[in-house]
């Protein structure tokens, strides 16, 4: 069984600014690439209001609903103007994900060295390697093919 990512989601809310950030690529980023927290927040935490007032307040329509509920945002019409942040009732979006970090601050999890050093980089314990699958009752939920996230994930 290949190893995968793990990432703490619950213990990263401890930390005011992560320094580092993680992409996965796999297949066409039409949207623009998003960072695997991001697309964690956005897939697990989000609590997908009917209204979504973060996608009404977006002065540049960056925000769009899938039909699954789920908020993705179009990282290429994005002005980082913080509406989205500041309306979310539930406070799910984080300031520092639609911060721009430096490339050598972005580790590509498809690499092994940059897993390997996005690993080192993070707070500890945060972020680990997992030989483990899908595990709801530990909370552990599957993000893509490569990352697992450890999230209290919002049931309606």
């Amino acid at each position: 069984m290949k190893k995968k990512v793990l990432i703490d989601m619950i213990k990263l809310r401890d930390y005011e600014d992560l320094p580092v950030d993680a992409i996965f690529t796999s297949g066409p980023a039409l949207n623009g690439l998003r960072t695997i927290r991001e697309e964690a927040t956005f897939e697990f935490t989000c609590r997908r209001c009917e209204d979504a007032p973060c996608i009404s307040v977006c002065p540049a329509d960056a925000l769009e609903k899938e039909a699954s509920g789920r908020v993705i945002r179009n990282v290429n019409l994005c002005v980082r103007c913080k509406s989205c942040i500041m309306i979310c009732p539930f406070g799910t979006l984080m300031d520092d994900l639609f911060e721009i970090k430096p490339r050598d601050r972005i580790f590509d999890l498809n690499d092994e060295k940059d897993l390997e050093a996005f690993i080192r980089a993070c707070p500890e314990e945060t972020v680990t390697l997992y030989e483990g699958e899908e595990d709801p009752g530990e909370h552990i939920y599957r993000l893509n093919d490569r990352v697992c996230v450890k999230e209290l994930v919002w049931n309606q």
